[in-house]
């Protein structure tokens, strides 16, 4: 991408001779996240161009460096899309994650929109053959649910509400309802977006358009009302609600990528004393959950592809999404 809005195709040598650590990956399906569409769009602020696009994929290993003992040629895999420098603090406390100097492929850094890619052995994650190389590419996105609902202290039992049931809402949603929540409530504006989070399991959907969360809340929590909450949708609107309604002392965690600064209500924030907290991406750890759960069919992921398009016809899936609005969710290119 040269420029926002703007894709160029080109040739390139294949990769040179591989590192002793090194996997050589042929690349198989990229899904295209919110935060690609915010680079289309040229809305961005960490994204320099030109990029190569392209950080939610699968692979199989087409070759491996001399000392790689983790996957053989032929294995299905992806892997985390995370430069991180190991030396700041918080990469040597292990929350490499949010290292002071973390670049991303796909942003920062080139990504995996290219036939043949190379990542070193530590940042790899096989899956089984038994999963589709659409699943494999939605690994990426299922840590993200992984790694945020395991910021909530002891989930299990808690009442849980998620605003905005896009791709990593729902997946919030699945994996609270996996980690052993009480209830989920998902709240949305697009009935056909819910009407996928009801397929995937959820039981407690609301349109925020048609129905007040404190209604819902009220209807499906009963007395017990909800512990913890997770602002998905990037809108300002929902993460007062969820501050306003939550039980005091609750935990609301952000996941959603606002494009301008929201007004925090600051009196529900220190008067009833909120735990209000980020969550960044993932960590390894957080990659083998995923495929765990996937694997298993604890998260179903089939329901959020919305279409598939060919690597030539990058430029026509974003058209589709900008096109489609609310009723696209995950989109897949193959390779």
């Amino acid at each position: 991408m040269t420029s926002p809005g703007i894709i160029e195709f080109r040739d390139v040598s294949e990769p040179g001779p591989l590192k002793n650590n090194e996997i050589l990956l042929r690349i198989k399906k990229i899904g295209i996240c919110g935060s690609d569409v915010h680079v289309y769009n040229g809305h961005h602020p960490a994204t320099p161009y030109p990029v190569i696009q392209g950080h939610e994929f699968s692979a199989v290993v087409e070759a491996i460096g001399e000392n790689v003992s983790k996957v053989k040629p032929g294995m299905r895999v992806t892997a985390r899309p995370q430069l991180v420098c190991g030396k700041c603090n918080p990469c040597k406390r292990g929350q490499y994650n949010v290292c002071q100097n973390l670049k991303v492929q796909g942003f920062q850094a080139p990504g995996v929109a290219q036939e043949f890619f190379v990542v070193p052995e530590d940042r790899v994650i096989s899956f089984p053959e038994s999963m589709t190389f659409e699943q494999g590419a939605m690994i990426e996105p299922a840590a993200v649910g992984a790694h945020a609902t395991n910021r909530i202290p002891d989930l299990k039992g808690k009442n849980i509400v998620v605003s905005g049931a896009g791709t990593i809402g729902n997946l919030v949603a699945q994996f609270a309802k996996a980690g052993g929540a009480a209830k989920v409530l998902i709240t949305d504006i697009s009935d056909h977006r819910l009407k996928i989070a009801a397929g995937c399991g959820i039981e407690g959907i609301l349109n925020v358009k048609t129905g007040s969360l404190e209604d819902s809340v009220k209807s499906f929590f009963g007395e017990e009302g909800f512990q913890a909450g997770f602002e998905a949708a990037g809108v300002d609107s929902s993460l007062d609600a969820l501050m306003k309604n939550i039980e005091k002392g609750g935990d609301i965690i952000i996941l959603g990528v606002y494009s301008r600064n929201p007004v925090v209500n600051m009196f529900y924030l220190g008067e009833h004393e909120l735990n209000v907290m980020g969550s960044l991406m993932y960590r390894h750890e957080d990659y083998e959950t995923a495929v765990e759960m996937i694997s298993s069919g604890k998260i179903i992921t089939g329901p959020l592809i919305s279409a598939n398009f060919s690597f030539d016809q990058y430029q026509e899936a974003y058209k589709f999404i900008l096109d489609s609005g609310e009723k696209s969710l995950k989109v897949m290119i193959d390779l």
